[in-house]
């Protein structure tokens, strides 16, 4: 599994959503700009985002996801 391949299928999945990924294999550190996700709690974001990865997940083709999620605004300021 590569990483633009997560990319563009969870940025397909999730609108106005920009996901950056950084890994490869099975392991993948992700992270997730969006206002709406966001503006959830820890977990509903994290649930957003595994109930989209759980078929990878299942079947090996992910092992390990981290993720941090920052609003639009949030994300400026950092870049």
């Amino acid at each position: 599994m590569q990483a633009l391949e997560v990319k563009s299928f969870l940025e397909g999945k999730l609108p106005d959503t920009t996901v950056e990924v950084e890994g490869e294999g099975c392991n993948f550190q992700l992270n997730v700009i969006s206002d709406e996700l966001a503006a959830l709690s820890p977990v509903k974001r994290q649930q957003q985002i595994y109930a989209h990865l759980n078929p990878w997940i299942t079947d090996g083709s992910i092992h390990a996801v981290t993720m941090k999620f920052f609003s639009r605004a949030a994300w400026a300021e950092r870049t």
